[in-house]
């Protein structure tokens, strides 16, 4: 006999095999930031600074730098949303920052989504993105423009042109970090009724 055929008798029946348990599902409850989130999102944001591209800051940002950006986007009604799983620990944030300092360009905003690592992968920015969007419709604002590296953010390309973002333009060579040349994707969405 070959042994091919004694391959199946060596697999246990079904019900003598050890099963791994089944994932739990993930889950996250996404709100308005608070400002006792900021330690953990200036975690997740400092944790990109130093090990990817879809940022160009190359310093760490600091609780006080937070801190006033939280002040500063709370003072105009931007809307600065995060996710949180039922054991309270930050997953991920969104929020939205005018494009430019001029009045003219106080209906358009930029906005940004970070996660955690461990949240990745997982549906939880196509749920930041769409609350964005909702939450900035009720805040007024009338354009959003996302600005995405050229290298390494191919996820985050795919999530806004899924969300009606169309690409506007592109920079090449505009900053450099980790001893390399980045570009970036400028995408534009409509937020009007």
């Amino acid at each position: 006999m070959l042994e091919e055929e004694y391959q199946p008798r060596r697999v246990a029946p079904a019900h003598l095999r050890r099963t791994e348990p089944p994932e739990a599902p993930f889950e996250f409850a996404i709100r308005t930031a608070r400002q006792s989130d900021l330690p953990a999102i200036r975690e997740i944001y400092n944790h990109y600074v130093a090990n990817s591209t879809v940022t160009f800051d190359e310093d760490a940002m600091t609780l006080r730098e937070w801190k006033q950006k939280f002040a500063y986007l709370d003072k105009l009604g931007m809307p600065f949303l995060v996710a949180e799983s039922p054991s309270g620990q930050l997953l991920g944030y969104a929020l939205v920052t005018p494009w430019k300092p001029k009045r003219a360009y106080r209906y358009t905003v930029e906005n940004s989504i970070y996660l955690g690592p461990a949240a990745s992968g997982k549906g939880l920015g196509k749920a930041l993105l769409a609350e964005l969007i909702t939450a900035s419709k009720e805040a007024g604002l009338k354009e959003m423009i996302a600005v995405v590296a050229d290298q390494g953010a191919e996820a985050s390309l795919a999530l806004h042109e899924k969300f009606g973002f169309t690409e506007i333009g592109r920079m090449g060579k505009v900053g450099y970090k980790f001893d390399r040349w980045l570009g970036t994707v400028l995408l534009q969405r409509s937020l009007k009724h």
